[in-house]
């Protein structure tokens, strides 16, 4: 089991971030900054996670240099960051305690009675943020981090006074085996990241270990098999699951589906109806990631009142089915979604809401990823009317696949990508399409009651905002 030093903050004043803008990494600077700590930072790229920093009044660094980490006494920095980078060099070189963020958020979660850590390999951002905004609503004062912003709380960090921490917990190399969960939940297990795990059992066994690893109380998905599998035999832990079927501790019955972005359910717990249940995002996943926030927040105290009122206010997260704005009757929206699973689901969704036709844009992420599941990202984005994509982003790799944007576009019926030229082609290996290529595309061929849907966990969701102002 992978340990973590909790004790490393002891004395420490000055901490600075590499890559303070990462979607982990701000969160923990707010909790830290609620704390007391003088916080630095550094990115690479302006972002609105910056302007946000820097509005807490913590210095922010453009450029990864050597210089920035002056003054430090604790260095932390993102899994993003490549070895050869300037500042990671001198950090490791200084003699300051280095950690990677995992690390942090570990020691983080071990502040705290009941950390509520939320798992799977899809659903995480909202179904945290969907327990964070009941638990708000309640009046509980809880901290939060979360991989998406949730904008009851502001941002996707909170630093609360209460003993509750609700806290999303990545699967990805691992990183939560860091963590110290007092309450997990575990939504579904699926093939992902197989460039570090290899199989799916090494998956399923990584979260037998976060399982084992929680203190208290396991809330898993009875519907999933490999979630099944992954806690069949764990003993000393409160087991509760939530699905569909009566069987479960949880589950929604009733199930009523008044437009494509709302649905309405008796929320049933132990066979007794505990209360009615309105969402107001669409898909037929987030009505079982309403369940499991239920589940989650009732067994940290939630009141079933609250629940009701939490989940009806809940409008989603940032990137999860956000509609960026509808003008010339062209609506505009932006997803996360950047695994076949969640593609699916989120098309499948989106095809069932009545537009006209619906643009999906997709940025495909990592090269890993998109060559591994190259068959499974055709499938999904078969769903939508028209698609268009863009150039791969690396990110923490190199093209060692030899994967290009043309072997997905060749296995998908009339798909949109660019030459050098910047023309929207189907044929010629892909150049590299800058998003205003893509989004001149779109203004011009989308129309009236179309829908244009960015996806993807890269930058993609500059298209989304481009094509609304551009359209407006």
């Amino acid at each position: 089991m992978i340990k973590v030093n909790t004790s490393i903050l002891e004395g420490k004043k000055h901490i600075h971030f590499i890559g303070i803008g990462g979607s982990g990494m701000y969160p923990l600077a707010q909790i830290l900054h609620a704390k007391g700590y003088y916080l630095t930072g550094s990115d690479n790229n302006e972002t609105e996670t910056l302007d946000a920093v820097r509005k807490m009044g913590i210095p922010v660094y453009l450029g990864q240099r050597a210089e920035n980490i002056e003054g430090a006494d604790l260095i932390v920095h993102t899994a993003a960051i490549m070895a050869d980078n300037p500042e990671l060099i001198a950090s490791k070189a200084s003699g300051v305690p280095v950690l990677e963020r995992s690390e942090l958020l570990g020691i983080v979660t071990s502040w705290y009675e009941n950390a509520i850590c939320v798992s799977g390999t899809h659903g995480k951002t909202t179904t945290t943020s969907m327990i964070t905004q009941i638990l708000h609503t309640e009046g509980i004062d809880i901290s939060a981090f979360i991989g998406g912003k949730l904008p009851c709380i502001g941002g996707s960090g909170k630093a609360g006074s209460s003993d509750i921490l609700v806290c999303e917990a990545c699967e990805f190399v691992d990183t939560f085996l860091k963590l110290y969960p007092d309450t997990s939940v575990i939504l579904n297990i699926d093939a992902d990241h197989l460039d570090y795990f290899g199989t799916l059992d090494n998956i399923i066994a990584s979260f037998r270990k976060f399982a084992e690893k929680t203190s208290k109380t396991l809330i898993v998905n009875a519907d999933d098999a490999n979630t099944m599998k992954a806690v069949a035999g764990i003993e000393n832990k409160n087991i509760i699951t939530f699905g569909t079927s009566s069987s479960c501790d949880y589950y929604p019955a009733n199930i009523n589906r008044p437009s494509g972005t709302q649905a309405k359910y008796e929320l049933m717990h132990k066979g007794e109806k505990l209360c009615d249940v309105t969402i107001n995002v669409p898909g037929e996943h987030n009505i079982l990631n309403s369940v499991a926030a239920a589940a989650a927040a009732h067994s940290a105290g939630a009141s079933p009142e609250f629940i009701t009122k939490g989940l009806e206010e809940f409008g989603g997260a940032k990137r999860r089915f956000e509609i960026i704005g509808k003008k010339n009757d062209i609506t505009v929206a932006d997803d996360y979604a950047h695994h076949p699973a969640e593609l699916t689901v989120t098309l499948n969704a989106a095809m069932q809401m009545g537009y006209k036709n619906v643009w999906a844009v997709f940025q495909p992420f990592t090269f890993s990823r998109t060559s591994m599941l190259l068959d499974d990202f055709a499938k999904a984005l078969s769903i939508p009317d028209k698609v268009v994509l863009t150039n791969i982003m690396g990110s923490r790799e190199k093209n060692t696949y030899n994967i290009f944007t043309k072997d997905l576009a060749d296995k998908i019926d009339g798909c949109i990508y660019f030459d050098k030229e910047k023309k929207a082609v189907q044929t010629n290996e892909c150049k590299q399409a800058d998003f205003d290529t893509v989004t001149d595309y779109l203004c011009e061929h989308a129309a009236p009651g179309d829908l244009i849907i960015t996806l993807g966990c890269g930058d993609v969701y500059k298209v989304a905002k481009a094509v609304y102002n551009k359209l407006k």
